[in-house]
């Protein structure tokens, strides 16, 4: 090749990547711009999740906690046997449904309390202080008045809920709390009669 046309060569690619190279950083800049996007959207994990459903999982945390902790009082200061084999089942249903809680909320990015509401405290805190009999009739009366909430909190996801995964848990979760106010409502009143009985 002559040095003229080598040199217009030269030139001619020059120009030719002097074009290109606006149009690669365009592209470069494009796809860091769609790749932070959907970034920003995995961090989010909670960005798909309603405000009715991130309430719904941090209430039903709140109280299958209180459940668990109720419970194992139960376990320790019931004087009926009936009031104590209830507290247990509390124990063991409520924390199965409180470790299947967690794995939705984790895939969701939702972080759970950790510790009781300073409600729950102080219920807590109020049948700690009471035994035998006072402590049976005072902790199942709870227990009724405890699950009619969670079956109408539960009731309402089933039906309103927008996250499947979360509607599915509150739905399939619903016939475990039927059954323990049914008991509840029993035992309480053997309580009641019990009680009144001795006056």
């Amino acid at each position: 090749m002559k040095t003229g046309n080598y040199k217009l060569y030269l030139a001619v690619l020059s120009l030719t990547l002097a074009g290109m190279l606006p149009m690669a950083a365009a592209q470069t800049s494009s796809m860091g711009s769609n790749s932070s996007t959907t970034m920003g959207r995995a961090d989010t994990g909670t960005s798909d999740l309603s405000t009715t459903d991130k309430r719904f999982i941090k209430d039903a945390a709140d109280g299958g906690m209180a459940e668990v902790a109720f419970g194992q009082l139960a376990v320790q200061k019931a004087s009926s046997q009936d009031v104590k084999q209830f507290g247990q089942r509390m124990v063991d249903d409520h924390s199965k449904a409180n470790d299947q809680l967690k794995q939705i909320a984790s895939s969701k990015g939702i972080e759970l309390p950790q510790d009781l509401t300073l409600k729950d405290k102080a219920t807590q805190e109020r049948l700690s202080k009471l035994s035998g009999e006072e402590f049976d009739k005072a902790y199942m009366a709870d227990m009724v008045k405890d699950h009619k909430a969670d079956i109408a909190e539960f009731n309402k996801e089933s039906r309103n809920g927008t996250d499947a995964q979360v509607k599915d848990f509150a739905t399939a979760t619903l016939p475990t709390l039927e059954d323990h106010l049914k008991q509840a409502e029993t035992t309480n009143q053997k309580m009641q009669n019990s009680m009144t009985g001795m006056k």
